[in-house]
């Protein structure tokens, strides 16, 4: 059956798409907040992080349950996505799992998750797979991360399973590299959230090979499919690599806040700021840029526009770049000046910024050099700043 006669928005270059998945668009926005997750939050949150589907993340998760479960420890299964693997399927065994609540969406029946049937049940600990998942409309949440939340919050710890393409400031940064954009994603601050990080490892050779072999998709079709579109050797060496990364900075931060905390060195972090001007003009790259050196660097992302008088913005844009920068764990401000250059810099110096990122110029070589830019004016006036200009060739 084609997507559109299922009623469903689907992006035919979805990574889901590829293996005949649905995703929807969510019917209600997100309204968990970093700062109201990481204040409620009663309970640990682990996460088994993979390079890509079919490392095992779930068979670990699974595993985990079962040596918890042993110990005596009140285990549940909240939600587990088999995709028909016999090994996954077999690990279901003996571990409880809450019934799925169904919904109706548009003709069709759907299961999701019942996370009020979980906190009532109350155990110990819960078993949540693809916490980047979005809800059919109906569900209590946009999207399970935030059931994840509402579940931690009820003082029941959660394992989860992740990729690294589901993380939002690598959404651009994977879709140039695989050349299919990732449709669901999770803010990078709920990776922060997590007590422990675990990776599953697993080398892009072997990893086709069991997709070859139908321990992946047990269809041929759809197997042969994902193997000539993402599953590629390069594709996979590359996020095997952003993973790895990934887990590293973690541990990282984990040991810079250990000793800032304790006295052992002086906080130092770096302040990257990222300037957007107005819509169209590649905020989302440069804010996701901003983000990754940020993260590179353990620092702090801020995203500043200047604007040239009260309205003079169109406000859904604001709202959107505002929610992005709120997903990747960054600080959203908007002023109003006549000058931008002037503006950016006093900003900077009141924040303690010590990097700014900004567009290439859209203006011609010459109106450059008879009439200047505020990124020639910037570099010039800037100092003790560190100025990265990002190419537009780039989106």
């Amino acid at each position: 059956m084609a997507e559109e006669q299922r009623g469903l928005a689907v992006e035919s270059e979805s990574v889901e798409a590829l293996v005949g998945r649905d995703v929807i668009e969510p019917a209600v926005a997100t309204t968990w907040t970093q700062e109201e997750a990481h204040r409620r939050k009663a309970a640990p949150l682990r996460m088994y992080l993979g390079a890509a589907p079919g490392v095992g993340k779930t068979y670990a998760m699974l595993s985990e349950g079962h040596r918890r479960l042993e110990r005596g420890t009140d285990v549940v299964v909240g939600f587990v996505a088999t995709y028909g693997r016999k090994q996954t399927v077999a690990l279901l065994e003996g571990l409880e799992g809450i019934p799925m609540q169904l919904l109706e969406y548009r003709g069709r029946r759907f299961e999701e998750m019942d996370v009020d049937a979980l906190i009532e049940r109350k155990p110990e600990v819960a078993l949540i797979d693809e916490l980047a998942h979005t809800n059919i409309p109906g569900a209590k949440r946009a999207k399970r991360w935030e059931d994840v939340i509402d579940t931690l919050v009820a003082g029941i710890e959660v394992i989860t399973t992740i990729n690294i393409q589901h993380l939002e400031s690598l959404n651009d940064v994977i879709a140039n590299v695989t050349g299919i954009r990732q449709q669901e994603t999770v803010p990078d601050w709920l990776f922060d959230l997590a007590d422990q990080v675990e990776l599953v490892d697993m080398s892009p050779h072997a990893l086709r090979r069991r997709i070859a072999h139908g321990n992946v998709y047990p269809d041929a079709r759809k197997s042969e499919l994902a193997l000539q579109r993402f599953f590629t050797t390069e594709n996979l060496t590359a996020l095997r690599e952003l993973a790895l990364l990934k887990v590293a900075n973690q541990v990282d931060d984990s040991l810079l806040d250990r000793w800032t905390s304790h006295g052992a060195v002086t906080d130092v972090r770096e302040r990257v700021l990222v300037c957007v001007s107005q819509p169209g003009d590649l905020s989302d790259t440069l804010i996701r840029r901003a983000s990754r050196i940020a993260q590179r660097a353990r620092g702090e992302l801020l995203v500043l526009h200047v604007r040239a008088g009260e309205g003079a913005t169109d406000t859904e844009w604001l709202q959107r770049v505002e929610s992005l920068v709120r997903d990747l764990g960054g600080a959203f401000d908007v002023i109003d000046s006549e000058t931008p250059v002037d503006a950016v810099l006093g900003y900077a110096y009141r924040h303690s910024i010590t990097q700014i990122v900004v567009g290439e110029s859209r203006r011609s070589r010459w109106k450059e050099l008879t009439q200047g830019s505020f990124v020639t004016r910037l570099i010039r006036s800037a100092a003790n700043l560190d100025i990265h200009v990002i190419s537009r060739r780039l989106d």
